[in-house]
């Protein structure tokens, strides 16, 4: 795996959540070429055998390593600012490599051996950090040692002194444990003259030993991959495992056997993790040995990942170069993955399941094309991308039968409709800019190569060529204005708004509110921040950012709107933590409607429904439901307003309900999927419908707009809660689009409802001669496009109003 990026929650995000962010490279992880064989801090201290401080290096590999562009980094034990010696030349296998750093003031103590690097790194003598990381930025190897080591490889090393040194253990072993892997010892450093082969507490001594051969049993590439999860030979040593080189990545190199086996659930590719940058080139055929471990992404957080067989701590021997390649298998048209169905039954850990049939289930097709080279035809993006990963979804140009929208998304229309077909086009083996940027709809013409890898819960293509993109011309869309006997009513999440925010920012979703959404009447915000974002300060106002936008608003040409909202109790409502999200109504005066005031709402006070008929109101406007119900622990509390319109009342509850975040994904380890998250939406659900409840008995026709960004969809059962049944029943809008027309938000190719508007049948009843008694538009301008002001669609519904004297 590129390894380059790290899980940035402790959960996977199955359909809905946070976008992905940037990873570092695998690390704690066992060298397989350099490690840091001796580290000694001591020197030119009182007692000390040697006037300077040193690290010693040690080349564990069968080839030489190039140090160009390499450095050493060293750390006080707890301190967080680095400082460096760079590096150059080279190690030879089997060979030392000896860095001076600082002198001390004993100058009746020995000189080093001529070194081979000479730095200036004043070095603790008894706790301390030292790294070697190489010219990509990967660290190498790492040292921690001393007990107050704030970071160290599993356990800090023994703590050395002015006389010991921290020296890796007999035949530089590493398990990847600094406290096993090194013990305190004499310093006897050697530098690139000293006698190869011998490294650790015996290889102080003469001899000329070259690296032993490589130990296990003989296997292939299909026998290490199995028609399985996971290896059959997981955790023991094999050889001779014979491929042709495909792809390259700072951390290893993927091989694919040119003499496969006929049988299509075993996969011929393989990744070979050597941590860091390999010498072994794309076209070399190669045997390599190591162990066979299985990798999970995000470690023991991420248990709900796939994980990716790959050899470890190998060696590598070159045994031609320019061979050609193989031919990769089209996706689409060789094989085509089961459209519909990530795992046929219900398996539960699809790793220890009986049943493992890539015609049957998407995962184990995708699984059977582990680490091999695959291709896609004209593949279209079905999600934009996202510029700061480079990934982009994808799904083959031909032989898919999901349901498509206009724009040629994907529709997420059921969970038996999880577009098993998508997988994650990824840049990160080529140079940035290589796969161009598409928004949904455009296409990769001509053929996009590349080797077939897994990444916290999807099923990544990591291009080494990609074709010319063909843009579809996507553009953003524009409903029309609310005529004079209607009411607008929207809603639209802002995505974490907050005054730090560029100024574009602002502009932009000023310039979507008053072009795009014609300047609605009221507008229900979400995600709006308080006045110092996610700074957790204890601030929680968010008059500066309401303000902000309705001055950007202003001068895009739209009305001067009016806010409401109400400040919650500080870092209660989940979201990023210190910006204390919460919902705000915007709404204009000019066209007949007014806000109506009635004190008493805070952050915990409960807002009631209040007398009957036409004498229904509420206890406090603006309000808060039940804020203080188990069911908004972490989660924004449901606002609610009271309008008027030319005499007529609204009560408007805006809600943004709590996240898919800690849902198993789509491709994940366990199948089918827990969506363990919606049992708090339930409840939530629960809550504004007994609201509602009590509004529709106190007045049947009373006109209640329910909206916002629930985090589940049309077909949930969340959605059937806030619907109810009978009389009471509310129209949830996005169920009355045709199905390709569902969906706000785009998640990893899946376009999918995540935000809503209901209404109740007061608000149903058609004026006579005036055509629909409402009209509802979803529009589509951010969650398909690379560029976004937000990742959600808003949404528009325009609502004919009886007359105040008919009502």
């Amino acid at each position: 795996m590129p390894r380059r990026r790290a899980l940035a929650l402790l959960c996977s995000i199955p359909i809905a959540g946070l976008p992905a962010l940037a990873l570092a490279p695998h690390a704690q992880a066992a060298s397989s070429s350099v490690v840091i064989a001796q580290a000694f801090g001591g020197g030119g201290n009182s007692g000390a055998p040697y006037a300077a401080d040193f690290v010693e290096l040690y080349n564990r590999s069968g080839a030489t390593v190039d140090l160009t562009g390499w450095k050493l980094q060293y750390w006080s034990a707890t301190g967080t600012s680095a400082t460096s010696t760079a590096l150059s030349g080279s190690i030879d296998a089997g060979h030392h490599f000896l860095i001076k750093e600082a002198d001390g003031s004993n100058t009746a103590a020995a000189a080093l051996p001529t070194p081979d690097a000479t730095g200036a790194i004043a070095m603790s003598a008894t706790a301390g950090r030292v790294a070697i990381v190489d010219a990509s930025g990967t660290t190498v190897d790492l040292l921690g040692y001393g007990s107050t080591a704030s970071v160290s490889e599993t356990s800090p090393a023994p703590a050395p002194s002015n006389t010991l040194a921290d020296i890796r253990t007999s035949g530089c072993a590493d398990t990847d444990n600094n406290a096993t892997d090194f013990v305190t010892a004499a310093p006897a450093p050697n530098n690139s003259t000293s006698a190869i082969g011998q490294c650790g507490t015996t290889g102080g001594g003469g001899g000329t030993t070259p690296p032993p051969p490589p130990t296990g049993q003989d296997a292939t590439i299909e026998q290490v991959q199995g028609a399985a999860h996971r290896s059959p030979l997981e955790g023991k040593a094999v050889k001779n495992v014979a491929g042709v080189v495909t792809a390259t990545s700072t951390t290893g190199y993927w091989i694919q056997s040119t003499t496969p086996d006929d049988d299509p659930a075993t996969s011929e590719g393989l990744f070979v993790f050597t941590k860091s940058a390999p010498s072994a080139k794309v076209g070399d055929a190669v045997t390599a040995a190591g162990t066979v471990s299985e990798y999970r992404p995000g470690g023991s957080s991420g248990t709900a990942n796939l994980t990716t067989t790959e050899l470890t701590n190998p060696t590598t021997a070159i045994v031609s170069s320019g061979d050609p390649l193989p031919a990769p298998v089209v996706i689409g048209k060789d094989r085509i993955a089961p459209q519909q169905t990530v795992k046929d039954g219900d398996p539960g850990d699809v790793e220890t399941a009986g049943t493992f049939d890539p015609t049957k289930s998407a995962i184990d097709f995708d699984e059977s094309l582990e680490g091999m080279r695959v291709e896609l035809d004209d593949a279209v993006a079905v999600g934009p991308t996202n510029p700061s990963y480079g990934e982009t979804p994808v799904v083959p140009g031909q032989n898919v039968t999901a349901t498509r929208s206009a724009r040629r998304a994907v529709v997420y229309g059921g969970y038996d409709q999880p577009n098993a077909m998508r997988l994650i086009l990824d840049d990160s083996l080529l140079p940035a800019g290589s796969v161009p940027t598409a928004n949904v709809g455009d296409v990769y013409e001509g053929s996009t190569i590349g080797v077939l890898d897994y990444s916290f819960g999807n099923f990544h293509l990591l291009a080494t060529s990609a074709g010319t993109l063909k843009s579809a011309g996507l553009q953003r869309e524009t409903t029309a204005a609310a005529s004079k006997g209607q009411v607008a009513v929207a809603t639209f999440n802002v995505e974490n708004l907050a005054p730090s925010d560029p100024q574009t920012k602002f502009d932009r979703l000023a310039g979507q509110i008053v072009g795009n959404l014609k300047a609605p009447d009221i507008v229900a915000l979400e995600e709006i921040q308080d006045n110092s974002g996610a700074k957790d300060d204890g601030t929680v106002d968010s008059t500066d950012t309401i303000t902000k936008l309705i001055a950007a608003i202003k001068a895009a040409g739209g009305p001067s709107y009016q806010a409401r909202w109400i400040n919650p109790t500080n870092d209660t409502d989940g979201g990023q933590p210190g910006g204390n999200i919460r919902q705000v109504f915007i709404f204009r005066t000019d066209r007949g409607v007014s806000f109506t005031d009635i004190p008493g709402g805070d952050a915990t006070t409960s807002t009631s429904v209040v007398g009957s008929w036409l004498g229904t109101r509420l206890s406090a406007s603006p309000g808060r439901i039940d804020p203080t119900n188990g069911a908004w622990t972490a989660s924004r509390k449901p606002l609610v307003g009271q309008f008027s319109y030319k005499g007529q009342k609204l009560f408007v509850i805006a809600n943004h309900f709590n996240s898919k975040g800690g849902d198993d994904p789509l491709f994940g380890r366990f199948q089918q999927p827990l969506r363990s998250s919606e049992t708090q939406r339930h409840n939530q659900a629960t809550a504004v419908r007994g609201f509602v409840d009590s509004l529709l008995k106190a007045d049947p026709l009373a006109k209640v707009i329910v909206l916002g960004d629930l985090n589940d969809f049309e077909f949930s059962q969340t959605a059937d809660i806030l619907v109810g049944s009978g009389r009471t029943a509310l129209t949830d809008l996005p169920r009355t689009l045709p199905a390709n027309e569902r969906y706000t938000y785009d998640y990893e190719g899946n376009s999918q409802v995540l935000d809503h508007i209901l209404i109740s049948k007061g608000l149903q009843i058609p004026l006579p001669f005036s055509g629909p008694a409402y009209r509802y538009d979803v529009v589509h301008t951010n969650a398909e496009f690379s560029e976004q002001d937000s990742d959600h669609d808003p949404q528009v519904v325009r609502l004919q109003l009886w007359p105040s004297w008919l009502s």
